[in-house]
């Protein structure tokens, strides 16, 4: 079995997983990275997501590496020869015109950005960096309260590989170190008095369990489109197809029930909405057709190739990622291998039998019949054969207990304003939302909804507003491990902060913050927590994140 030495292991090859790497690699560190795709950057590529940001995520709302991610996807549109035109509403250039980010873009054109990061840092340099690809932690060797290795397995050959390092970096999607570790971490919704959050579960009695561990939520399988209009390209019908256009959440078809019911059917343009009428038509309009002025609709949504900027070369494609294929009928943390396969085919499933709905039967925008066979399913932009993204799109991995975990009260604007808390100090006049805990251990920003997609408990939706916030370091280190450090998703939040701190620009900042941390514990030889314990070494962190160009506060809290 081989073995390999470095100074920080970063396990997972995420958005945060990057991040760390570029943060580390810029401070002389030795890095390997593993991730269990053949593509890094993960919300951004290999799972297909466009970014959701921030309001100010132009200006001040992202780190300074995160920002300049953006302008390198940009630029490299213009390089590849797209004109100026594609402008999305809020007025920065946006190659793929979509309307969920201010920069939506094909998932290779993120995946070579990042390369091109890598490679401005030293990840070219195979003495500094070593990536592991298409390989997945399957174990940990610990020395009592501290990791020594962790051991990776091929996917594709079983081949197994031990990495030993300084310093641990949990990355992953579904925070699969932290069981190997053995540290304390949280899967599911936690009972609303666990935290006194006001959002939180009360259907179930907290004397008798702290959290449902079963209320995780929905993966999603995407994919991409483009519309060839008066073609036909309708896929072989799925073998769950009948389930799934039968499936009414809620109100019957079988599947797992769901509280709120669902609007109807789940196969149907109607969805729950946070509106006041609490759903809302959400139709397509494929290209070439354009919608009504003001029209937000599900094509251009997510469009991730406007084709009027290519002259013909390209045609108009669309990134599939609707609640009708979130799939919640399994989960996947905490579940045998068989169990967590299963889910993973029924996403898949589920996302092709929202493909075959739209191809054959959903209402369409002109009226001309049933369904839009011209839809075909389009890999080139996703780096696959099928159409489908590489990898499933995962919400909610396993929490960290961490010395510090954020919770409702700390970043939801309907709490702190049932708090009292509506001073000016909140800054309320400086935006909607007030401001978040101010906490004294910042090591970043970012900014969200609080965002939970149905769950595989039956609990349906919740959207609620938080604050802009800020990430304490405390949330990224173990009450007892010494040397692991959460860089990613899987940091100290509670279910419901989970929601806004999940966002591609939040998972990035933590990643790179990770990164420094782990770089200071290498080169000062302290355990994580110890990095915590005075000011002065919290400040000597804030500083180092500072200068690489990570924001600690927001500028009207100063």
């Amino acid at each position: 079995m081989k073995d390999i030495e470095a100074d920080i292991a970063i396990i997972g090859g995420g958005v945060g997983g990057v991040a760390a790497a570029l943060s580390a690699l810029s401070m002389g560190m030795r890095c390997v990275i593993s991730e269990p795709t053949d593509w890094l950057g993960g919300q951004l590529t290999s799972q297909g997501v466009p970014p959701d940001e921030n309001t100010w995520i132009e200006t001040v709302g992202g780190t300074a590496r995160y920002q300049r991610l953006r302008e390198i996807v940009r630029a490299s549109a213009f390089a590849d020869g797209a004109s100026a035109r594609a402008v999305e509403p809020f007025g920065a250039f946006n190659p793929g015109g979509g309307w969920v980010s201010r920069c939506c873009a094909e998932p290779v054109r993120w995946e070579r950005a990042i390369e091109q990061m890598l490679g401005e840092v030293g990840g070219a340099d195979a003495r500094r960096f070593t990536r592991l690809m298409q390989h997945e932690p399957i174990g940990a060797e610990m020395d009592r309260d501290g990791m020594r290795a962790v051991t990776l397995r091929d996917v594709r050959s079983g081949e197994c590989v031990i990495v030993r390092a300084k310093v641990f970096l949990d990355a992953t999607e579904t925070g699969d170190v932290l069981p190997l570790a053995r540290a304390e971490y949280f899967v599911g919704a936690e009972h609303a008095e666990v935290f006194g959050e006001l959002h939180g579960r009360r259907d179930f009695d907290v004397r008798e369990k702290k959290l449902d561990a079963l209320d995780q939520q929905a993966c999603s399988w995407c994919f991409a489109l483009e519309h060839k209009a008066g073609e036909d390209h309708t896929i072989e019908k799925p073998a769950s197809y009948e389930f799934w256009r039968r499936y009414a959440p809620g109100i019957g078809g079988g599947g797992v029930g769901m509280s709120p019911a669902w609007t109807g059917k789940l196969l149907s343009w109607l969805v729950p909405s946070h509106n006041e009428a609490g759903r809302r038509e959400f139709r397509m309009v494929p290209w070439p057709d354009e919608p009504v002025e003001g029209e937000w609709e599900m094509w251009r949504y997510r469009r991730i190739v406007d084709a009027s900027i290519w002259g013909g070369r390209k045609p108009d494609v669309s990134l599939i990622n609707m609640v009708q294929m979130d799939y919640w009928q399994k989960p996947l943390l905490d579940v045998e291998p068989g169990e967590r396969a299963a889910a993973l085919r029924g996403a898949r499933e589920q996302s092709l039998s929202l493909l075959y709905w739209m191809q054959t039967e959903a209402p369409r925008h002109d009226g001309k019949g049933p369904g839009y066979p011209g839809l075909k399913l389009r890999g080139e932009e996703l780096g696959t054969s099928d159409g489908l993204a590489k990898a499933v799109y995962i919400r909610e991995p396993r929490r960290l207990a961490a010395m510090t975990v954020v919770h409702e009260g700390h970043v939801g604007t309907d709490q702190r304003r049932a708090a009292g808390l509506a001073s000016k100090a909140m800054n309320w006049e400086v935006t909607p939302y007030g401001t978040g805990e101010r906490f004294v251990d910042s090591v970043g920003i970012g900014h969200y909804a609080i965002d939970l997609h149905p769950s595989c408990a039956g609990r349906n939706n919740v959207y609620v507003p938080s604050a802009p916030f800020r990430v304490p370091m405390g949330a990224l280190v173990p009450k007892r491990v010494t040397n692991l450090l959460a860089a990613g998703k899987c940091l100290g939040v509670s279910h419901i902060v989970n929601g806004a701190y999940r966002m591609h620009h939040v998972e990035w900042n933590i990643g790179e913050s990770a990164g420094v941390i782990a770089a200071m514990m290498v080169r000062d030889g302290l355990s994580a927590q110890a990095m915590t314990q005075s000011a002065q070494r919290v400040r000597a962190v804030q500083d180092e994140v500072t200068r690489q160009g990570v924001r600690i506060d927001w500028p009207w809290e100063r």
